[in-house]
């Protein structure tokens, strides 16, 4: 009886233990189907979208982006425009069976941006995971592997 009692209180706290630790990627969508991929570039390809949050390592800079609408375009190519500059860069939503992110995830799948130019438009130029997206939202996350900052990128729908 003794040593069953210990059996069960073990087995509870080891259950408690796994179910109460929260791995870095717990809250992203590291796995994505093959048909939730296409649903996302669908949505992706789908309109106009702008800038709703941008949090690069330790400050807020949304404001860097104010005015611009982004048009990720089927052929892999991202436009930002103002109505006065345009700025050209590419994106592509990648099943990234590599090392070459932070994640720990062999298989999960990244939704890239890369811009050259300008400084604040480089500065979104990454390999980001997917936190969740919505019709009218995408949410990106990014830990850095140099200095452990996380950057979040929000758009919205236009």
């Amino acid at each position: 009886m003794k040593t069953s009692i210990l059996k069960l209180t073990a087995i509870t706290t080891l259950l408690i233990t796994l179910g109460c630790e929260k791995s870095n990627d717990e809250d992203m969508l590291n796995n994505l189907s093959a048909a939730q991929i296409t649903e996302l570039n669908g949505i992706a390809t789908s309109g106009a979208w702008t800038i709703a949050y941008y949090f690069d390592t330790d400050k807020e800079e949304t404001d860097h982006f104010n005015g611009y609408t982004f048009d990720f375009n089927t052929d892999g190519t991202l436009v930002a425009t103002d109505g006065n500059a345009e700025i050209n860069g590419t994106w592509s939503i990648t099943d990234s069976d590599s090392d070459d992110d932070s994640s720990n995830d062999d298989s999960d799948v990244d939704f890239n941006i890369a811009f050259s130019s300008p400084a604040d438009f480089a500065d979104l130029t990454d390999d980001w995971d997917i936190v969740e997206f919505t019709s009218v939202r995408i949410e990106l996350i990014d830990v850095s592997g140099g200095n452990g900052g996380t950057d979040k990128l929000v758009f919205e729908k236009n």
